[in-house]
């Protein structure tokens, strides 16, 4: 809980006339001893108006792109629109000698809707193959598959199948 200055300052003159130790008056308050004795340095050093909230942490981030930066990315990428945020990352660096990562050329670039999503194209799957098989020896097919066999470790196992008879031609497990 947060107290204002007028209040610590309360507790402060509470637990200096109180005839029981600060230990125990504290404890009957519920304030923990550090956070008491914070307090009383701050009010020693700097008065009552050294028990006044502070804000807490710093308002500006360490790593952040200073806005010049940002403007001269985003001027970079409207004049090389066929560049991707990598390209336009690694030019930047080159050519301004100010490094900049790939993943923050995309955000900003993303946040002032300059990147566009690629154009997918949806492929189904059919139900049957386009070009079957008519006899064996046609097309055959390989697959590599690996298993863990506990007191061994991983065992891989390759294996030739014709593809019209499902005949298993040869296979081989490797380690």
């Amino acid at each position: 809980m947060r107290y204002p200055a007028s209040e610590k300052f309360e507790i402060i003159k509470l637990v200096e006339q109180s005839h029981l130790s600060a230990k125990q008056t504290l404890d009957k308050l519920g304030i923990p001893r550090t956070t008491f004795y914070r307090w009383y340095d701050r009010y020693l050093s700097n008065g009552i108006d050294g028990l006044a909230d502070k804000p807490s942490g710093q308002t500006q981030v360490w790593n952040r792109i200073p806005d010049d930066i940002r403007h001269q990315i985003v001027e970079l990428a409207l004049d090389k629109t066929d560049m991707s945020p990598r390209e336009l990352a690694v030019h930047f660096t080159d050519a301004e000698q100010y490094f900049v990562s790939e993943s923050s050329v995309y955000r900003l670039l993303k946040s002032r809707n300059l990147i566009t999503s690629p154009a997918y194209i949806v492929i189904k799957a059919a139900n049957e193959f386009k070009d079957k098989t008519t006899a064996i020896n046609q097309l055959w097919q390989t697959d590599f598959t690996y298993l863990k066999i506990i007191g061994w470790g991983w065992v891989y196992l390759s294996t030739i199948l014709d593809d019209y008879s499902r005949y298993i031609l040869s296979w081989k497990n490797c380690s």
